[in-house]
């Protein structure tokens, strides 16, 4: 028997089909794995405890919602002073150049020898609010230590006073730049790479992505960290680890109170996108023919099923993609080497990889 839908139930019925098909996507549980992760960690490595109490003060007592529209200068600042807090081996040069009418700067991190044709650019975390090539000096000194390439990080526009196509405008913008121009001038780029964490791991996989399409020069290599793939935040880890993440946790609890529906209207209208556009939610791309990618995240954390589905898609489809996971690590941990030992293994993986693939300065 048909049963006749109330005529103004059309319209309703329309809006929900559209919301969780159009602006949710694909339903993307066939791509969920419960693998064990790659590295053995114990259940309190070294250092957590130390690091942990940093974490609470950093982003517990100082936490800030994603929905926050004001208050970022203040966590802008401390984010740029635990960068600054440390001493490196190394040069950071700073760099500018103009793109699509916009003044871009960063700073190259350069190890002594480093060879200036070999080159990588790192786009930071920060939830696209905060973050710069002073906040990241950590991970770009690590990576340009280990490998001797010339790593550039670019100060992209953050939102909220920018949108969402600003930060990708000027990623892509900065990849260009770089197979052109080294920290000593105008000169073409013997191999490049692209590296990023959390929403600059969002940004590297965009980058990756975009280069097939625009038929330029790809990356050799793509590292990224705890990245966000899927911008619908449909991942299962994300509720999973909500009380397990210190870093994220502040950032997103309150977005994740919202039914789906609105969430996933109040994402379009913060973005400017569907919240399934493969610009910005990667997972939601064809994977098929990526360069060497190595994505790397920890079980731990918010945005592990991000990695895990990434990996699964890509690998299904063809791709040369690598998994690597760790238990009982914060968001980005690789950051925090002067805290885990764990850092540094990764910070070598990543290394290596780097090198394998041509990026061996």
């Amino acid at each position: 028997m048909l049963f006749a839908i109330p005529a103004i139930g059309l319209p309703v019925l329309g809006l929900l089909v559209y919301t969780h098909k159009v602006l949710g996507g694909e339903n993307l549980s066939k791509y969920d794995r419960n693998d064990p992760p790659t590295f053995d960690v114990p259940e309190k490595p070294e250092g957590i405890e130390r690091l942990n109490e940093y974490l609470h003060e950093a982003f517990g007592m100082h936490g800030q919602s994603a929905t926050a529209t004001t208050g970022w200068s203040a966590k802008r600042e401390r984010f740029d002073a635990a960068g600054l807090a440390r001493d490196h081996d190394c040069e950071f040069r700073k760099d500018s150049f103009e793109a699509n009418g916009v003044a871009l700067d960063g700073a190259w991190t350069l190890v002594g020898g480093a060879d200036p044709n070999r080159r990588i650019l790192y786009l930071h975390g920060g939830a696209m609010t905060v973050g710069s090539d002073l906040s990241h000096r950590p991970l770009t000194y690590n990576i340009a230590k280990r490998t001797g390439c010339a790593v550039f990080a670019v100060n992209y526009r953050l939102m909220p006073e920018n949108s969402r196509q600003a930060t990708i405008d000027d990623c892509r913008a900065a990849y260009e730049w770089i197979l052109d121009n080294g920290p000593d001038g105008a000169a073409p780029a013997q191999a490049v790479g692209v590296a990023g964490d959390s929403a600059g791991g969002n940004l590297t996989l965009m980058v990756s992505h975009w280069t097939r399409e625009a038929g330029i020069k790809r990356p050799d290599a793509v590292v990224a960290l705890s990245p966000s793939t899927d911008s619908t935040i449909s991942s299962p880890s994300m509720k999973g680890n909500l009380h397990k993440d210190l870093m994220l946790t502040p950032l997103l609890k309150d977005v994740l109170k919202a039914p789906r529906s609105l969430l996933l209207w109040g994402l379009r209208k913060t973005y400017g996108f569907n919240p399934s556009d493969p610009v910005i939610s990667p997972i939601f791309d064809d994977l098929s023919d990526l360069p060497p990618t190595l994505l790397q995240a920890s079980a731990s954390e918010m945005l592990y099923d991000d990695s895990v589905r990434y990996a699964a898609k890509a690998k299904a489809q063809g791709s040369d993609v690598i998994f690597q996971s760790w238990d009982n690590l914060p968001h980005v941990w690789q950051i925090f080497d002067d805290y885990l030992a764990e850092a540094h293994d990764a910070l070598d993986e990543i290394a290596a990889f780097f090198k394998k693939n041509g990026l061996n300065g």
